[in-house]
């Protein structure tokens, strides 16, 4: 993943809209825990933790800028995220 000049590559964009699956802007916790079985993890505690971590302001939600502020945190861990999907 090579980071731009905010840090976005289409490579998040593209990620989030797989994990956005509905197309609303915003990851559910249904939604992660989509993503996350396609990943091979399907625990309860997995998904209630992601959700806690990357729902940085606490709306119930992933929006775009929680998931990339992630992403550019996580690099090397995105690379294996995205080869999935």
């Amino acid at each position: 993943m090579s980071k731009g000049e905010e840090g976005l590559t289409p490579e998040m964009e593209r990620m989030f809209k797989k994990f956005d699956a509905n197309g609303d802007g915003k990851v559910s916790k249904s939604e992660l825990a989509e993503a996350l079985r396609t990943l091979g993890s399907t625990c309860p505690e997995d998904v209630q933790h992601i959700m806690a971590e990357l729902d940085t302001n606490g709306d119930g939600f992933i929006d775009f800028n929680e998931f990339a502020a992630f992403c550019r945190n996580n690099s090397g861990l995105m690379k294996d995220v995205s080869k999935a999907f």
